[in-house]
């Protein structure tokens, strides 16, 4: 069965947005220093991504404006919004978690939880997040949006992997 992986970037106090949406902060201690051999080793074993609206609508408005960054993966954006599917991305209207159950029992290789927060807690919640890969970028906010809200249970983890470069620590987790 395909695994639900949640890989994200939070700051170390937990969020991983400004309370406007902003994510300018998402480098390391040397920005022109860019490492994205974690991403890279990641997205070889995906082919289906999650996004929510408010992500899918920064990634095409302010991030990747000219491209569809995802083009090689199948992308469920979750809307309330109709909107014409193209070949690579399914505009959908339904329960993150019923989703993923539906995908899940598809062929294919792993799917990948893109964000936000509000497609990230009912997963957490559900207990349907295989893995969990957060990059802890150098930054403390002090507000803004939170990646973990608060749970009705205790969500216990395993530590699989852990790796520094340019001031950003990944760790990577799998429920037990």
């Amino acid at each position: 069965m395909r695994k639900v992986i949640l890989f994200i970037a939070m700051s170390l106090d937990g969020y991983i947005a400004q309370k406007d949406g902003n994510v300018d902060w998402l480098r390391g201690q040397e920005p022109d220093n860019d490492d994205m051999m974690t991403y890279q080793e990641f997205i070889r074993g995906i082919d289906t991504a999650i996004i929510g609206w408010n992500t899918y609508d920064q990634i095409v408005t302010e991030l990747s404006p000219d491209e569809w960054i995802y083009k090689d993966l199948t992308s469920y954006i979750l809307t309330h919004k109709e909107l014409p599917d193209t070949e690579n991305i399914k505009f959908v209207n339904e329960n993150v978690c019923e989703l993923v159950d539906k995908l899940r029992q598809e062929p294919g290789k792993d799917i990948w939880i893109c964000g936000g927060a509000t497609v990230i807690q009912p997963l957490i919640e559900k207990d349907y997040i295989d893995r969990f890969h957060i990059s802890v970028i150098p930054v403390i906010l002090g507000n803004g949006i939170r990646l973990f809200e608060i749970t009705e249970s205790t969500k216990l983890l395993k530590l699989i992997k852990s790796q520094s470069y340019n001031g950003i620590t990944d760790v990577i987790y799998e429920r037990r």
